[in-house]
């Protein structure tokens, strides 16, 4: 052997002290236990020197001898890249190694060539993660009383070579900041929390939210919260947009016209601006134009510093124009159209309770990921790209895509699929297949390309619709205009049906999932079958509900009760079906971890559906309700004999669903 001899006898030994470089040191160790054996144990040495050559986060590994390697670096990053380097390179530990379950094999010893390995230029200054609509992982934390979930996010961030994180949401955000820059990642904060500061309807509960009425009390925040990372690796975030995910006129109305929303904002920036400029050197600052900040924007309205960086927004489903708010959807362009500073805010995941995804992968496709983003590069974005990651777990695929590509790569759907397969599922076949195909097959529920429909679209499109069918449905339902139109009810619920029929072509992907998960056995089983398997099926079993819904529906406006019962029954059991699907797909690290879906929400959904099921018997059986008793449950002779209304109990809407259920079609005319 002539290269360096990595073993567990390996140590490393650095003339740099600081928390992230501990942290990666103790990774590091962590992985040597993982994956070395006790059978040789060569006592040799990873030195760790500090040098002024090279650029920030830049690494040099010198490999001298069996004995000897230097890294050198000019910053806490740079050596905590360098470290995870070796570890993927030569002990094989994936970057998503914990969120995909990783089977680490034991070695004996891994020898590095001897040579000279320089990090890759990236292809985006500041890269990393929102841990957003985190739900999943807070419930689990609290659950089993451990941040282990925020730790392995952070570490899987790392190894993708993010250097920047939002660290959770609201009160997380704050909880986590310190964990998060004790690993090295910068710090930076939610669009609708400026500067990272506590919120001030959290601080002044009692007092309504306007600047113009308590200037000093926002002054007084916002200087706590610079003062509170000013040791930190920080991109504070500029704006002012309001008390939560909404603009701040919305509790203010004397801001009625463009002018004087944006004039405001523009000076509570440019004042955010000069007041971290107090407190930290040559800082970093970026302000968000999200949503109708963009479209002040874009009109004039806003004026700002050349030096803070303008972020862009996809529309939550991938695409750079502007998202939907209600029933608007204007798709405005959301990239510079001049020199600056720039950078994105971009969606794996999003929540905009209409057709979204969050438990489920981005409807649309790798190919389309990669074409934004490169089409944003060209456009002068290289400053700053953030990811919404969610749970992180569901949105691997996607977020293994993204690492690829601010790392300078152009990739393909096929090819990434490849490749993503082979480093999580070995020599499987047709895993690969079943990734690719995965976008093909989502519902398009609009013209444009990236209309694509997350669970989210089966969910909120039910709930929306049975809320308006139970209150009344001679009328459209306002909140489902931005699908189908100011059209009838009975139109709205027509065109949710013609949509979703598109979607059987999951049944296709399920039976193809089928057949390569009856392939695989152990760990390798249980990791497609919660991973890709599972969301098909969550799409499957939802566009089966939806098409029940629909038919129940027009078995209802048709005055066939029981029938439209019937289906309703069967819709619920279908989103039943689809949190059942969740919770078989958990465990050991993943025990629970769908317990809390409660944005996208299947088993509420087969809930409100239960209720539907209620109203219908109401308006088909009441107020007596015993007809459908008689005509069920007994026999034909006793129904004709109507001396008595009814002799038992009546039963339940469960009771009469079981009964029909037992029945064939024909039997009980539906």
């Amino acid at each position: 052997m002539n290269g360096f001899l990595l073993n567990k006898g390996t140590k490393i030994l650095s003339e740099v002290n600081s928390q992230p470089i501990g942290h990666a040191i103790r990774i590091f160790t962590r992985d040597l236990e993982k994956r070395m054996t006790d059978a040789e144990t060569i006592e040799n040495r990873i030195k760790l020197i500090k040098v002024h050559n090279l650029d920030q986060e830049q690494y040099q590994i010198d490999v001298l001898s069996h004995d000897v390697m230097e890294i050198k670096a000019s910053n806490d990053l740079g050596f905590v890249y360098a470290l995870l380097f070796i570890s993927h390179k030569f002990l094989k530990i994936k970057p998503f190694w914990f969120w995909m379950d990783q089977e680490i094999e034991p070695m004996d010893i891994a020898e590095i060539p001897i040579k000279t390995y320089i990090s890759p230029q990236k292809a985006v200054k500041y890269r990393g993660w929102f841990i957003n609509d985190e739900v999943l992982i807070d419930y689990m934390c609290e659950k089993y009383q451990s941040d282990e979930l925020w730790d392995m996010a952070f570490e899987a961030l790392l190894r993708c070579g993010g250097n920047m994180v939002i660290p959770g949401t609201d009160r997380n955000s704050r909880k986590y900041r310190q964990k998060a820059a004790d690993t090295g990642l910068w710090i930076t904060h939610h669009h609708a929390e400026p500067l990272g500061a506590e919120m001030f309807t959290r601080a002044y509960p009692k007092l309504e939210p306007f600047f113009k009425k308590y200037p000093d009390l926002f002054h007084q925040l916002w200087e706590e919260g610079i003062v509170e990372q000013k040791e930190h690796n920080t991109i504070y975030n500029l704006g002012f947009r309001g008390q939560g995910d909404y603009p701040f006129w919305s509790d203010d109305p004397e801001y009625d016209t463009p002018q004087k929303r944006g004039a405001l904002i523009s000076d509570l920036i440019n004042i955010q601006y000069e007041m971290v400029k107090t407190h930290v050197k040559d800082p970093v600052c970026c302000t968000n134009l999200y949503g109708e900040i963009m479209e002040l924007y874009n009109e004039g309205h806003i004026h700002l510093n050349p030096e803070i960086i303008k972020i862009w927004a996809d529309n939550g489903y991938g695409k750079m124009v502007s998202r939907r708010q209600g029933n608007t959807n204007l798709r405005v362009p959301a990239l510079p159209d001049s020199e600056g500073r720039h950078g994105i805010y971009y969606h794996v995941s999003f929540y905009d309770l209409q057709a979204a995804n969050h438990m489920t992968m981005l409807p649309n496709s790798v190919d389309m990921v990669n074409d934004e983003l490169h089409h944003a590069f060209s456009k002068g974005v290289r400053d700053f790209l953030i990811v919404n990651c969610s749970n992180i777990r569901p949105h691997v695929y996607y977020l293994d895509a993204v690492r690829k590509i601010w790392e300078g790569n152009a990739i393909a759907s096929k090819s990434h699929a490849v490749q993503f397969a082979a480093e999580y599922f070995g020599e499987a076949e047709g895993v690969a297949e079943c990734f690719s195909e995965y976008a093909k097959c989502a519902v398009k529920y609009g013209k444009h390309e990236d209309d694509h429909a997350g669970e989210q679209f089966y969910n909120f499109g039910v709930r929306v619709l049975a809320s308006q069918w139970m209150k009344d449905h001679k009328n459209h339902s306002p909140q489902f205009t931005w699908a189908a139109g100011n059209v009838s009810f009975d139109r709205q619920v027509q065109y949710f049906k013609n949509t979703c029929v598109t979607g059987k072509t999951f049944t296709n992907l399920y039976d193809k999932c089928s057949r390569v998960s009856n392939t695989l056995d152990g760990k390798q089983k249980l990791l497609f079958d919660s991973t890709i398997f599972l969301q098909t099926k969550i799409h499957l079993y939802c566009i089966q509900g939806v098409l029940a819904f629909c038919e129940a529906y027009e078995a209802f406006a048709g005055e066939n009760y029981r029938s439209a019962f019937f289906k309703a029954g069967q819709a619920s059991e279908k989103f039943m079906a689809a949190n059942t699907e969740m919770r078989h797909s958990e465990y050991e690290n993943w025990d629970g971890f769908h317990e809390n879906d409660c944005f996208s929400n299947c088993k509420f959904t087969a809930y409100v559906l239960k209720n539907l099921m209620s109203y219908i018997r109401v308006i088909g059986d009441g107020p007596r309700f015993f007809n459908w008793q008689r005509e069920l449950f007994y026999t034909e002779e006793e129904r004709r004999i109507m001396l008595l209304t009814n002799v038992r109990n009546y039963p339940t809407d469960d009771e009469i669903y079981a009964v029909m259920k037992k029945r064939k079609a024909e039997e009980i005319k539906v």
